[in-house]
């Protein structure tokens, strides 16, 4: 009976992967959006006072390079801060369960209980858990962790970086590749000020 509430090691990796993949989606997402209001709002700002497709490319690159690297280093940063937590917590209880393994085991059967386990199976949960990886089986109960599966910075960085880019080149190709009648000072003075 166990062994059906017990997640297999399969189970386990594929949620640890689907995780990472999340991780990296949601930093492409944030990524890619940024790279397309920031670069838009610096291209579209120069457009403004020149026509210059030299001028309007040099600072669109210029944009896009600096916000890439802003955007990969502040979520390697975030993840680095996350993934230091994550350790520290592991190494906490890591301890908990050398020196006080019976209270560890006690606060295991009790979370098993209030998941709507009896008494007597959330007990049997638990030290079988334990017996098999107690780790992992008070990571993944206790602190909603996979001890083998912990956030990559690198992996966020890089996926920031590259949507940064791949954003920041919608707008900057938009406004770079028509040529210079469709880009005229009176058009985009026109469009940057409707008030007018």
């Amino acid at each position: 009976m166990a062994e059906a509430i017990a997640p297999h090691d399969g189970e386990q990796h594929q949620h640890g992967r689907l995780a990472g993949r999340l991780n990296w989606l949601r930093a492409g997402i944030l990524g890619a959006n940024d790279g397309i209001i920031s670069t838009a709002g610096i291209v579209v700002g120069v457009a403004g006072a020149t026509t210059d497709r030299d001028w309007l490319l040099l600072t669109g690159v210029a944009g896009l390079v600096a916000g890439a690297f802003s955007m990969a280093g502040g979520e390697y940063t975030s993840v680095s801060a996350q993934r230091d937590t994550e350790r520290a917590a592991l190494a906490r209880e890591r301890w908990e369960l050398e020196h006080l393994p019976g209270e560890e085991l006690a606060e295991l059967t009790q979370i098993y209980e209030r998941k709507g386990l009896s008494r007597p199976l959330a007990e049997q949960v638990a030290r079988e858990l334990t017996a098999e990886d107690a780790l992992a089986a008070h990571a993944e109960a206790e602190l909603g962790l996979d001890a083998d599966e912990q956030t990559n910075p690198w992996s966020a960085a890089l996926s920031s970086f590259i949507s940064f880019a791949l954003g920041a080149m919608l707008p900057l190709l938009a406004i770079v590749l028509p040529p210079p009648t469709a880009r005229s000072r009176s058009r985009w003075r026109r469009w940057c000020s409707p008030w007018h």
